[in-house]
C-alpha cells in the first residue's frame, strides 16, 4: 500500500460499454479524493464523449466515435440516461446498484477480487459516466491535453484510476488524462481532508482544510482584500492565499525534438465553438462598422473633407495596425524561443490548473489577458507557453517601436502582435479605428486579447500606475450587452535575473532608452551563453466582469444613445474602471514569485557594502520567516540547506555581488576605474540591488508603513499612527498599488500582520512595541525609509529651484545634478533618489498635494513650485510638524 493512502483496498467493478473501470468504493460522495493522488485514464469512447462536452481538446479518431455512437444508441444507455439524469459522481464510482445481471450472464473475476467473487452487475450508462466526470472536473479534475493522437491510443479498452509515479513516469504522462486536482497544495488539500473526516480517521494535527475553487464568476469573499467596504473592527485576518503548484514546461521540451514541438497538431479550443475569421475579415468588418461609419460622417461635416477619403485614411490606418496572425509564423517562434529559452533559462514553471481555467473560460466568455510587464519576453514567454499547452495564441497590443525593426516587425505581426501609437492626439478617427478593431476581436472570441495594465516594462521592479484606456475599450462591449460577460485574467510573470538589468539601470540614471531595431536585437545574441536562471509564470484566476458590476455599475446609461455613438466614460465608470484595474494589478502582486536572492539582497542593502556570510544566511533565514507570516510568495527549496541556497543565489547574480574570505562584497568598485559609460559604478550597481529588493515591498508595504509611522509619530495612539498612516498612503500612491478608498482595511492588515509576527500588540487606543519586535521594526523601517528620505530631497530641491517655471525633462537633470552632488558630500547615503522612476512620482505626488502646480502651455505641462505647500510637506516627512488628523493629512 503507497504511503499516506487514506483509504482500504476495496474497488468494485464497473462495465460500461467495452470499458472495464475500478474505482475505490469509500471515496466521499462528490468529491474522488485529490488527496489520494490518483488520476483518471479514459478510453477512446469516453474521450469522443469528453470531446462533444468541450472538457477534452484532443480530437477522436473515427473508431473511436463509430463507438460512441452505437454506445450512445444502445437501449441501455438510452434508458439509463432517461431515468437517471445528472448523476452524482457516487453513483457511478462505489455507488448503489441499480440494475441485475441477465440470467446465464457469465462474468471473469476482476484482478483485485479475491478469489473472483463476484463484481457489481449491471453499468451505467456511457452518458452517466461523462456526468460524473464532468462534475468531477468542477470539483477538481482538470484535463492535461498536449500530444493528442498519443492520448487516445493510449486509453484504449480502459479507464482506471493510477498512482502518480516519481519523476520518470511524471515525464511520460500523457496529455488528454484528466487528472484530479487538489484546488491548491495537495498536501494542505490532503491533511484538511484528513481533518473533515472525509478520507481515513481524522489527523491529531493539521491546517484547515483546503476550499474548492470558486466558480469563476464567484464574487469574492467578503473578508478578502479586495472588499469594497471598510472592515467592521480593527485587525481583519487577512487569508493567507493557497497558491496552485508550479510544474516545468521545458522538461518535457528537453527531451522532445524543437522540430518536432513547433509542427505538433495544433488544434486549440475556440470561443463557442465558432470558427475563427480570418484577418481580412475582421479589417472589412471594421470599416464597415456604425461606429466607424458614424465617425466619418461627423469629420466630414466638420472638415469637409470627403467620406470616401477619409475611409481610405481609416483603412490605411487599419493597415498599419492590424495583425496578420498564421499558424506558420507561431510555429517558427515555437521553434526559435524553445531553443533559447532551454539556453538561458533553467526552468519554465507555470501553474497548469490556471492553465486548465483559462482553458474552460476561453469556450465560454471573450479573455483579456493581463500580464506583468518587467522584460520584453513577457509576451513572447506567455505565447510560447500558450501554444506549448494548445491554447489560441493571444493577439497583442504592442507599440509602434516594433515596427522600426526589420524583419522583426512583421513576424511579430504575423504572429498576433496588432500596433498602437503611445498617443492618439486627439485624433478621433484613429481612436473610433483602434476601439472598433479591439472590440470586433473581443465580440468575435477572434483570440484572446492581451496587454499591459503598466502600458510600459516597470524600469525598477514596481508596479507603475495603470493605464485606464485599452482596459476602458474591452469592457464597453459588456455594458453595452454586446457579450454576456468578459474574463479578465491575471498573469503574474517573474523572473530570477532580469535580462535588461543593466539597461534598467542606465535609463533610470539618465540614459535615454536605445531605439528598439534589428541590429541591436542580434547584438544582445550574447545573452545567449549567460545563465538567468527560472522563470515563473502564473495564472490567476478568470475574474468575470459581470460579477464585478453586479450592484455596482449599471447598464442602462448605454441603452440612451445609440452603441455606435462614442460616449464620454462617467466619473462613476471611471472610477469602477480604476478600481478593478487596481484588483487585476494586487492579483499579479500576490502571485509573482520571489527567490532568495531578493531576501538576501535586501539584508546586503541595510549592511552595505559588506557583511559576513553566516550573518547574511541568518538574516535572510530569518527574513524568510517573516515574509513566508505575511504571505508572501516565496520559492525556496526546501531540500537544500540554507547556505547552499544563498550561495547559489549570489552566484547566480555574480554581476552584483561576490563571495570571498567569508564576506559577501556589493561589486560598487572595479578597482581601475570607479567610472563606467560615463556613469558612477556604485550608482548602477546599487540600482540594480534596488530593483530585486522592490519586489519585496509589495508583501511588506502595509506593515511597513504601520512601522514607518510608529516612528514617525511622537507617541504610541492608535489614532496618531492611523494618521500617519494615511498621509503615507496619500503621498506614496504612485510609488505602491493600493485600492481606492480602502485605507481602513489597509491598516487594519498592515496592524495584524504586525501582531501576527509578535511586532506589536494593538490595545483599544494604542499600538505598543513588543520587546522582540525591536528587530523586525528596525528592519521594516529601514526598507521603506529611503523613499521618504528620497520625497524630503526632492522637496529641498524643488524650495531651492531658481527658475519661476520649467519643463519635467527640465526638471529631471536638474534633481539629477543636485542630489549627485548631495551624494559626492557625503551629506547623503540614499542612493533610491537618483532612479528617474522615482523623481517623476514624487512630482506626481508633489502636484496631487498641492506643492506644486502644473499647466498646459503649447501643449506641454510646465510646472511652479507653490513654496509654503513644498516647506510644509518637507517637514512632514522630516517629522518636524505633527500629522494631524486623517481628514487633514492632506495639504
Amino acid at each position: 500500500m503507497a504511503e499516506g493512502r487514506s483509504f482500504p483496498l476495496d474497488f468494485k467493478f464497473l462495465k460500461v460499454g467495452g470499458l472495464r473501470s475500478s474505482f475505490p468504493s469509500d471515496l466521499p460522495q462528490g468529491h474522488v479524493g485529490p488527496e489520494s493522488g490518483y488520476r483518471v485514464k479514459a478510453a477512446p469512447t469516453v474521450c469522443t464523449e469528453l470531446y462533444d462536452r468541450g472538457l477534452c481538446g484532443v480530437k477522436p479518431s473515427g473508431r473511436a466515435r463509430s463507438a460512441a455512437r452505437s454506445i450512445r444508441s444502445s437501449p441501455g444507455t438510452a434508458k439509463a440516461s432517461k431515468d437517471n439524469a445528472g448523476p452524482k459522481f457516487s453513483q457511478v464510482v462505489g455507488g448503489t446498484r441499480t440494475s441485475q445481471p441477465k440470467e446465464g450472464t457469465r462474468r471473469r473475476p476482476g484482478p483485485r477480487e479475491p478469489g473472483g467473487a463476484a463484481r457489481a452487475p449491471g453499468a451505467p450508462a456511457l452518458t452517466q459516466v461523462v456526468e460524473a466526470l464532468q462534475h468531477g472536473v468542477q470539483q477538481g479534475l482538470g484535463t492535461r491535453r498536449r500530444h493528442g493522437a498519443r492520448a487516445a491510443l493510449a486509453g484504449r479498452g480502459r479507464f482506471r484510476f493510477r498512482r502518480r509515479g516519481g519523476g520518470a513516469s511524471r515525464a511520460r504522462r500523457l496529455p488528454c488524462w484528466p487528472r484530479w486536482r487538489p484546488p491548491g497544495s495537495r498536501a494542505a488539500a490532503a491533511e484538511g481532508a484528513a481533518a473533515l473526516g472525509e478520507a481515513g480517521p481524522p489527523r491529531a494535527e493539521g491546517p484547515p482544510p483546503a476550499a474548492a475553487p470558486p466558480p469563476l464568476d464567484a464574487p469574492r469573499s467578503p473578508r478578502s482584500r479586495f472588499s469594497a467596504g471598510p472592515g467592521a473592527g480593527l485587525l481583519h485576518a487577512k487569508e493567507l492565499k493557497t497558491r496552485d503548484e508550479l510544474e516545468d514546461s521545458l522538461e518535457e521540451r528537453r527531451h522532445v525534438s524543437d522540430l518536432k514541438f513547433a509542427m505538433k497538431c495544433y488544434t486549440p479550443p475556440v470561443y463557442k465553438g465558432l470558427v475563427p475569421c480570418k484577418p481580412g475579415d475582421i479589417k472589412g468588418s471594421v470599416l464597415s462598422s456604425e461606429e466607424v461609419q458614424y465617425v466619418i460622417k461627423e469629420l466630414s461635416k466638420e472638415s469637409s473633407q470627403p467620406a470616401d477619403a477619409l475611409l481610405e485614411e481609416a483603412s490605411d490606418i487599419l493597415d498599419e495596425m492590424s495583425h496578420k496572425l498564421r499558424v506558420g509564423a507561431i510555429r517558427f517562434f515555437a521553434f526559435a524561443l524553445s531553443k533559447i529559452f532551454k539556453q538561458i533559462f533553467s526552468k519554465v514553471c507555470v501553474n497548469e490548473e490556471g492553465i486548465q481555467k483559462l482553458q474552460r473560460a476561453i469556450q465560454e466568455h471573450p479573455v483579456v489577458l493581463l500580464p506583468s510587464h518587467r522584460s520584453y519576453i513577457d509576451f513572447l514567454m506567455l505565447s510560447f507557453l500558450l501554444y506549448s499547452y494548445d491554447l489560441p495564441v493571444p493577439v497583442i497590443a504592442a507599440g509602434m517601436d516594433f515596427l522600426g525593426m526589420k524583419v522583426v516587425g512583421e513576424l511579430l505581426r504575423m504572429s498576433g502582435a496588432f500596433f498602437m501609437r503611445r498617443s492618439f492626439g486627439g485624433n478621433k478617427l484613429y481612436w473610433a479605428v483602434f476601439s472598433a478593431y479591439v472590440k470586433t476581436m473581443l465580440r468575435n472570441g477572434y483570440a484572446p486579447v492581451e496587454f499591459f495594465l503598466e502600458g510600459t516594462r516597470s524600469r525598477s521592479a514596481k508596479t507603475l500606475t495603470p493605464k485606464l484606456g485599452l482596459l476602458n475599450i474591452v469592457m464597453e462591449p459588456f455594458f453595452k450587452r454586446e457579450v454576456f460577460d468578459t474574463y479578465l485574467v491575471p498573469i503574474s510573470i517573474s523572473y530570477d535575473k532580469i535580462l535588461e538589468e543593466t539597461l534598467y539601470a542606465y535609463e533610470l540614471l539618465g540614459v535615454p532608452k536605445p531605439k528598439e531595431s534589428t541590429t541591436g536585437l542580434l547584438k544582445a545574441r550574447r545573452i545567449l551563453s549567460e545563465n538567468f536562471g527560472s522563470v515563473h509564470v502564473y495564472f490567476g484566476d478568470p475574474v468575470s466582469l459581470r460579477s464585478l458590476a453586479a450592484g455596482r455599475m449599471s447598464r442602462s446609461p448605454y441603452n440612451l444613445a445609440p452603441r455606435y455613438i462614442l460616449q464620454k466614460p462617467s466619473e462613476d465608470m471611471h472610477a469602477f474602471v480604476a478600481q478593478v484595474a487596481c484588483r487585476m494589478q494586487l492579483s499579479q502582486l500576490e502571485n509573482l514569485a520571489m527567490s532568495p536572492w531578493v531576501l538576501a539582497v535586501a539584508v546586503l542593502l541595510q549592511h552595505r557594502p559588506s557583511m559576513r556570510f553566516d550573518a547574511l544566511v541568518n538574516k535572510t533565514v530569518w527574513l524568510k520567516g517573516l515574509t513566508q507570516a505575511f504571505g508572501g510568495y516565496l520559492l525556496w527549496p526546501d531540500n537544500q540547506p540554507a547556505e547552499e541556497v544563498v550561495q547559489s543565489s549570489i552566484l547566480l547574480h555574480a554581476n552584483l555581488a561576490s563571495l570571498a574570505h567569508d564576506q559577501v562584497v556589493l561589486k560598487v568598485d572595479s578597482g581601475d576605474t570607479d567610472v563606467v559609460d560615463g556613469l558612477i559604478l556604485q550608482h548602477i550597481t546599487l540600482l540594480m540591488c534596488s530593483a530585486y529588493r522592490n519586489q519585496l515591498l509589495n508583501t511588506f508595504v502595509r506593515p511597513s508603513f504601520v512601522a514607518v509611522a510608529l516612528q514617525m509619530t511622537p507617541g504610541f495612539r492608535k489614532e496618531d499612527v492611523y494618521s500617519c498612516f494615511c498621509f503615507l498612503c496619500s503621498v506614496f500612491s504612485d510609488e505602491f498599488i493600493f485600492l481606492p478608498e480602502n485605507t481602513l482595511r489597509d491598516f487594519e492588515e498592515g496592524c495584524y500582520l504586525l501582531c501576527k509576527s509578535e511586532t506589536v500588540q494593538v490595545t483599544a487606543k494604542d499600538i505598543l512595541v513588543t520587546e522582540k519586535g525591536n528587530a523586525a521594526l528596525e528592519f521594516l523601517v529601514g526598507l521603506f525609509m529611503p523613499f521618504v528620505e528620497s520625497y524630503q530631497i526632492i522637496c529641498k530641491y524643488l524650495l531651492h529651484e531658481e527658475e519661476e517655471h520649467f519643463t519635467e525633462k527640465q526638471y529631471l537633470a536638474a534633481v539629477r545634478k543636485f542630489t549627485g552632488q548631495l551624494l559626492d558630500q557625503g551629506a547623503s547615503e540614499c542612493y533610491d533618489v537618483l532612479s528617474s522612476d522615482l523623481q517623476k512620482n514624487a512630482l506626481a505626488a508633489c502636484v496631487r498635494l498641492g506643492a506644486v502646480e502644473r499647466k498646459k502651455v503649447n501643449n506641454e505641462c510646465v510646472y511652479s513650485v507653490n513654496e509654503p505647500a513644498t516647506a510644509r510637506l518637507e517637514e512632514l516627512l522630516g517629522c518636524k510638524m505633527p500629522i494631524g488628523k486623517p481628514v487633514m493629512a492632506k495639504l
